[in-house]
């Protein structure tokens, strides 16, 4: 998926999980994977339970109806985020047209465009935290322009644990953030490559609660408080994955900045940056590899007066969403993938993250280290969609995830 989305804190990346973000990654990114002529030309009328099985294995295959899928499609939302417990919700998603559509146009031009897509949904968790949302993708000029966007109304019920990795439990102090989250952005593709330059404007509007009345020491101004923030920012980001959903080659990369001034509505004067890359690599050189090496390397940082729950976080399978945070941010993450048969595969996955600046600089601060198992199904052959769940144990807890296509954003 291209485009800028790095500016995140805890608050945004939550809405980002209760709007089921795997599920939302698949269906508005572009379609880059290979069609062939069976799969572009129309579908022939069949059964149910033909339009599920896969002729080439005879397994359940979710390939044909989501190639063939237009008009309205809802989306089941599992929450497993340990931050705010487990929860669910739905979201209805609208195409514009195939996906099969899509690739039979990018015959005729040699682009696939992807179709238009509106999403509608909502969430909820077992400690009181909910949000609903609205949003979608559009492309302009033959996929020259994007615009993708979203509008959220979010009530998180969270924790802090105050800056850096060596603060303890004991610091804990639960807090509410209630308000609107917006993120909109426009892309322009540089000629006929695979990377765009995005301009973005964040805007969150929220206020924010404690359970007790009492302050950490380390929030030096009411800034830090702030109800407004609204960001203005660019992003360049490549895009050569060999398939959006479940990658096994090429990389993903972007470097961005956004900056909040009081001059386009924001109460705080601050920056935020990212710098990351996602690369993938066969192991055994054949066309369809066995093991796939996955590598991230994700960098973070804010500067200014920056309110505490934008502060950027170690984001790993794991560790809750804002569990470490800090001016700066680095995690590292290795994830190796087996494919044990053509349709099943197995996953080792092994990351460290610091957060430091406030207090302890880097050699000071300590890492936190997460690492986990999980397993894959093919869901969809011909879009190389898998499904299933991560176990992941981090410093203090074990955790587990849904995932839908790439567990990394």
């Amino acid at each position: 998926m291209t485009g800028a989305r790095s500016h995140e804190g805890p608050i945004r990346r939550l809405l980002l999980r209760l709007g089921s973000a795997s599920v939302a990654c698949a269906l508005l990114g572009s379609p880059t994977y290979a069609q062939t002529a069976e799969e572009t030309k129309p579908a022939e009328k069949k059964s149910w339970s033909e339009v599920f099985t896969d002729p080439e294995d005879g397994a359940f295959d979710a390939s044909e109806w989501l190639l063939d899928k237009s008009g309205f499609l809802p989306i089941p939302i599992v929450i497993t985020e340990p931050a705010v417990g487990y929860g669910g919700g739905v979201a209805l998603a609208f195409f514009s047209e195939s996906m099969r559509d899509a690739a039979a146009h990018a015959k005729e031009t040699g682009h696939v465009v992807p179709p238009d897509i509106y999403v509608l949904g909502g969430g909820m968790t077992e400690n009181g935290t909910f949000a609903y949302f609205g949003g979608g993708m559009l492309s302009f000029d033959e996929d020259r322009w994007r615009y993708r966007g979203g509008v959220g109304k979010v009530h998180a019920n969270l924790d802090f644990y105050g800056v850096g990795t060596n603060t303890g439990k004991d610091l804990r102090v639960g807090y509410t953030v209630d308000g609107i989250v917006s993120s909109q952005q426009v892309l322009r593709r540089l000629g006929e490559s695979n990377t765009y330059l995005a301009l973005q404007w964040i805007y969150l509007s929220l206020d924010t609660s404690f359970e007790t009345n009492t302050r950490f020491p380390f929030f030096p101004s009411s800034l830090e408080m702030a109800k407004r923030s609204s960001g203005l920012g660019l992003a360049v980001e490549h895009d050569s994955r060999d398939n959006i959903f479940t990658p096994s080659r090429g990389w993903k990369g972007s470097v961005d900045a956004i900056f909040y001034d009081p001059d386009w509505g924001s109460d705080n004067r601050m920056q935020s940056y990212r710098a990351h890359v996602f690369a993938y690599f066969p192991l055994d050189g054949s066309e369809a590899p066995r093991w796939i090496l996955g590598t991230r390397v994700d960098g973070r940082a804010a500067r200014g007066d920056v309110p505490f729950y934008q502060n950027p976080f170690i984001d790993m399978r794991g560790i809750p969403v804002g569990r470490y945070q800090d001016e700066n941010v680095g995690v590292t993450e290795l994830e190796l993938r087996w494919n044990v048969t053509p349709r099943w595969a197995a996953i080792g996955f092994l990351g460290a993250g610091k957060a430091w600046g406030t207090h302890y600089d880097f050699s000071e601060s300590g890492t936190e280290v997460s690492k986990g198992l999980g397993f894959r199904y093919l869901l969809a052959r011909r879009l190389g969609l898998y499904v299933g769940v991560d176990v992941a144990k981090g410093p203090e807890d074990n955790a587990f995830y849904i995932q839908v296509g790439n567990g990394w954003r």
